[in-house]
């Protein structure tokens, strides 16, 4: 048996992995309230941006994480096509319970049909990815544990996806994206304890890249891509904001009304009264 460290790099990979799925969360959250604002294929590009986000940023954060991942005894290489094939599969499944979500009609059944989607993608998303790790030996995982690790994908993707369709106020959502992280990360680390090494040191022809050669830039790029993201979201203007409308939050400029008795003031003056014009008591000089 291989003794297993998953923190050889101490707090920064399980720091730096949360911060990426609080990322990905957050601006998945906002791209879906921009989504549900709009209409016809605005609609549909927001959400599909939403799952680029929400789903990058959850592969983002196991990658991430499997940085401190580290096996005495053997190197740690990834086959790429599998290690790719699992990124998909985190952006296609968030797609689909995001599409259920937003376009069902029965709000429970949809909530709950994506939720349960999403959960078993996003946990095929974190055995693929671990299917895609090489190493001098082979991988074996305890039952229970990978089943009580799906639970927590299920429960997490079902309060991610009612959060995306629910909450309306920006604090309330950054809380969200919090949660949905811890939660994010919670599934990481309970199937990683489910996991059990059998070394083979005749196994020599490894294969694959290492995390440096390829899992590091393809990680560095989607985090990069997550916060520039959410800087152009942050910054670019609502539906309501280009209408005119004050955003939520925003106190409403309201019109001062003329003082009773006094209509012969004009209401397009300036601050209601020009003091030039008008007497003390409201009679136009000029008459």
């Amino acid at each position: 048996m291989g003794t297993l460290n998953h923190f050889s790099f101490g707090w920064l990979t399980p720091v730096l992995s949360y911060a990426m799925a609080c990322a990905g969360a957050a601006l998945g959250l906002r791209c879906t309230l921009r989504g549900l604002a709009a209409t016809g294929a605005t609609r549909r590009n927001w959400l599909l941006t939403a799952a680029a986000a929400i789903g990058s940023g959850i592969w983002t954060m196991h990658f991430v994480a499997m940085f401190g991942f580290a096996v005495d005894g053997t190197e740690l290489r990834y086959n790429v096509p599998l290690t790719v094939l699992s990124l998909l599969v985190a952006v296609l499944v968030t797609g689909l319970g995001l599409t259920v979500v937003c376009y069902g009609r029965h709000r429970g059944l949809a909530l709950l049909g994506g939720g349960v989607t999403t959960g078993v993608g996003v946990a095929a998303m974190h055995y693929l990815g671990m299917a895609a790790v090489r190493m001098h030996g082979g991988l074996r995982y305890e039952a229970g544990t990978v089943a009580l690790s799906v639970l927590v994908a299920v429960g997490a993707a079902t309060a991610a996806l009612w959060a995306a369709v629910t909450i309306r106020n920006v604090y309330a959502a950054a809380a969200a994206s919090l949660g949905m992280g811890l939660a994010v990360s919670c599934m990481h680390y309970i199937g990683m304890a489910a996991v059990h090494v059998q070394l083979d040191p005749a196994r020599t022809d490894l294969g694959g890249v290492s995390p440096m050669e390829f899992v590091f830039p393809l990680a560095v790029g989607l985090g990069s891509f997550l916060f520039l993201a959410s800087a152009f979201v942050a910054l670019s203007p609502t539906a309501q904001e280009r209408a005119g409308e004050p955003a939520e939050g925003e106190p409403a400029v309201e019109e001062v009304p003329a003082p009773a008795g006094r209509a012969d003031v004009a209401l397009d003056e300036p601050y209601g009264v020009d003091p030039y014009r008008h007497d003390p008591y409201g009679h136009d000089r000029a008459a």
